[in-house]
């Protein structure tokens, strides 16, 4: 038996699948924007969790090796319908554009153009302006106040000035340490 949903109902693995394919299906751009599609749907509107819920899962997940989208996706799937639930979010969302890009890979390998050069650019460019729309409506709900902000800039401030491992990892220390100071040191943040 399913567990019990945040509101009390439960949710069939045919459920979770139908629900993420549907998004697996219509989701345009990476795994940011993913995560905004899925904020989107399940926490505003279905609100299976909260906003502070979805946003520790989200850190959790990016923590662990692999695209944060596909955990997420298969850890709220987990949450709404136990293991099968997981396998459905997986299937649903995941699985369909991993047979687009092998179907891509093959036709490429075989000699085909499968998109004109300006269709591409396109693509380019609405991929950019999906994750930046993910991105605008997670930061709005996540990061509020003024030392949060600023603490927002200054990280990527430190990660555009200092690229590459060694920036994202200073960054995240700097920005931790600085978060710990500012809102934890034994209060709730």
């Amino acid at each position: 038996m399913p567990p019990p949903s945040a509101g009390g109902d439960t949710t069939s693995a045919w459920q979770v699948f139908w629900i993420f394919l549907r998004l697996g299906l219509t989701s345009f751009g990476g795994p940011v924007a993913h995560l905004g599609y899925f904020r989107d749907e399940l926490v505003q509107r279905r609100q299976w969790l909260t906003e502070r819920s979805y946003a520790d899962l989200v850190a959790l997940c990016q923590f662990l090796p692999g695209p944060a989208s596909s955990q997420v996706g298969m850890a709220l799937g987990l949450m709404r319908a136990g293991m099968p639930g997981a396998l459905a979010a997986w299937l649903g969302f995941t699985l369909p554009s991993a047979l687009v890009l092998a179907l891509f890979g093959v036709g490429l390998a075989g000699g085909y153009a499968m998109l004109p050069a300006g269709a591409m650019h396109g693509l380019k460019v609405v991929a950019v302006a999906v994750v930046a729309q993910a991105v605008w409506g997670m930061a709005r709900s996540l990061c509020v106040g003024r030392a949060r902000v600023t603490l927002m800039a200054l990280a990527c401030c430190g990660v555009l000035l200092v690229p590459g491992v060694v920036g994202q990892v200073g960054a995240m220390l700097a920005a931790g340490a600085a978060g710990w100071w500012l809102f934890g040191r034994g209060r709730a943040a």
